[in-house]
Parts: structure tokens; sequence; C-alpha cells
């Protein structure tokens, strides 16, 4: 599968300039409310119009702005499960999944592949049920059988584990992720969460005032996002302003201190970010003094607050270890490796 996107569109005091070039697999859109996620699925599926660009979908020109072309929604193949599931309340299981097919000329036909997609995807017996009568999971499944049936060249998820509880998330994630695996689709799910995003995906594009902010394997945005918006996504808390100080150094003014990366560091840097599980008080590496502010005991984790003793701006960091015995003696000093610094370009 190629997807290629190059569209821009005002909405209001927003503007959503994307350029996302997606292949096979699982790709994401990550990024915080408002950021243009759902704007840019519905482009792609038709359901919005851009005031600008271009829309590729394996080598078939879905829109282009300079050439008048706009497919309709029904000609692009291209399936979208909504964030609620969007399934017709009046109407049963097999009702709403036949929606999907109604580009089936034939009835014979269109029963069979009905029937054929209610087996695969586990609702046989649910064929006559309304939607309210139905399960989180089996309301999803149905969704999602709507939007298969039709064959489409690349399923589109807009947020489809928002609205649940972390419970049923989990279930629903496991379940979604043997389904995409049967089907063989390609996929873009656009999502808030980095955990959704990390399971779910093989590449993920980071979203941020409308543009792309980033994008690769999910393993090397999550490694080494390089943006502030890719860092706090990711779920980075302790970002910085720094600036090159030597060849494998940078200095944190905010932090009066000089941090060691072990690898060369570019002029480009303009911040740094450290992932609460990073620091150590046995780290060996780059260890300053520090001062514990509070100390947080969470179901799974530990929380601990502190200050550099030669910072120079308010505002604490904060260090995460697991679960254990209570500390027994805070620590004077901490420290984190070289390799768990990341460099931050704008």
């Amino acid at each position: 599968m190629s997807l290629s996107v190059q569209i821009q569109k005002q909405l209001g005091d927003f503007h959503l300039s994307v350029r996302l070039e997606t292949g096979a697999g699982v790709w994401g859109l990550l990024g915080a409310s408002g950021s243009g996620k759902s704007k840019t699925l519905q482009c792609i599926a038709g359901i919005e119009r851009p005031d600008q660009g271009r829309i590729v979908l394996n080598g078939r020109v879905l829109f282009d702005a300079e050439k008048g072309i706009n497919v309709s929604v029904q000609q692009r193949r291209v399936g979208y499960l909504f964030q609620n599931y969007a399934l017709f309340p009046t109407m049963s299981v097999e009702e709403n999944i036949a929606c999907g097919a109604r580009f089936l000329k034939n009835g014979r036909e269109r029963r069979q592949r009905v029937q054929s997609m209610i087996r695969r995807m586990q609702l046989t017996g649910l064929e006559n049920l309304r939607p309210a009568q139905l399960s989180g999971g089996q309301q999803q499944r149905t969704a999602l059988a709507r939007c298969l049936i039709n064959e489409p060249e690349i399923l589109l998820l807009d947020e489809p584990f928002s609205a649940l509880d972390v419970y049923l998330k989990e279930q629903l994630m496991g379940e979604m992720t043997d389904l995409l695996g049967q089907f063989h689709k390609d996929v873009i799910v656009v999502t808030h969460n980095r955990e959704e995003a990390y399971q779910l995906c093989d590449h993920l594009a980071i979203l941020a005032d409308g543009q792309v902010d980033a994008c690769g394997t999910v393993e090397d945005v999550f490694a080494a996002p390089e943006t502030r918006a890719g860092a706090i996504l990711t779920g980075c808390k302790n970002i910085v302003p720094a600036r090159k100080a030597g060849a494998t150094t940078v200095a944190v003014p905010d932090w009066g201190l000089c941090l060691e990366t072990g690898r060369p560091v570019p002029e480009a840097v303009r911040a740094i970010a450290i992932r609460e599980q990073a620091f150590s008080a046995e780290a060996g590496e780059n260890e300053y003094p520090v001062e514990i502010l509070k100390v947080v005991d969470q179901p799974f984790s530990r929380l601990v607050q502190f200050r550099y003793r030669s910072q120079t701006v308010p505002g604490p960091l904060t260090w995460r270890l697991e679960t254990g015995p209570r500390l027994q003696h805070l620590p004077e000093k901490l420290g984190v490796a070289g390799t768990y610094i990341i460099l931050l370009y704008r």
C-alpha cells in the first residue's frame, strides 16, 4: 500500500498543512486534541474537502485541487471507523453490516458477503440484536465488519478506544490487533494515547499544530522524537532548553550543569528531554547533587519529585521507580546515562 497526502485546509484560525507518505502496515497519527488528526483522516476519506493539495492511494488520485479531481466517498474504497462506531440504533447487527454492502446489486451475493463477515467477526447468534443490546467489543466488531465488507484498500480508525474504560480498552486493543492481522489490511489509526500508538502501530507520525512534526517507526519515534512536541506526546516529562557545549556535551542553563551524551552533539540542538525512568541513584554518569521535594506512591510505581541544587529556575523534575520497598535513605545525587538523554532540535 502507498498513500501520499499533501493537503492544506483553513478551519477558522486553524491551518491544516499535512505532508505524509505511508506504506504497508499499521500507521499511527499521534497528536493532542485539536492537532488536526481527525480532519486529516476525514480528508483522506472524502468526508472533508481540502482547500489545496493532492491525495493519492495506490497510484489512484482521490483528490487533486489543481485538476478538479475529488472522488466521492463511495468510490474511494476507504473504510472509516468512527470514534463512536456510528451504528444505526434501530437496525440489527445484520442490517448494520449490510449497509456497507449497498454497492452490491446482486441480493444473494450481498447476503452471502454479510453472513461471511458475521462468521469472521464472531458475531454469530447476534445477527438480530440492536447496538444497545451489544457489548462494547461486539459493537466495535459490528462497525468494523461494516467497514471491511466492501473490501477497502485502506482502513481508517478514528480514536477507536477513546470512549472506553481502561479494562475494556485493553481487552479490545488485543482483539483489534488480532483482527487487523487476520484481514491483512493497511491501516491508519488516529489517537492521542501513546500506549495505543505503541501497541497498535508499526510506524508513527506526530501531528502538532496542523503539521507532521516527526515520522518514523514507532520504536525510532519513541526512542528519539527529535522535537519538543514529539517528546511530550511520547511521554517525556523532563524537557529543558539546552545548547551544544562540546563535541559530546550539552549545556543546560536552567539546571546549571553540563551533561555528557556519549555521542556527537549537533549545533542545531535546542533542548533535551529525559524520561522519568532514566534517572538513577547508581547511574555512574552525569551525577549531580539534588534536593528531594516529594515522594508520591502510586499503584505500581513511585514518583519522586526533585530539583538540582544548581538549578536556576523553579519547577521540579520527576524520577519514576518501580514499586518496591520504601526509600530508606533519600539520595543526595542522581545521575543519568548519556544514552538516555534525548536531543531535541525544535
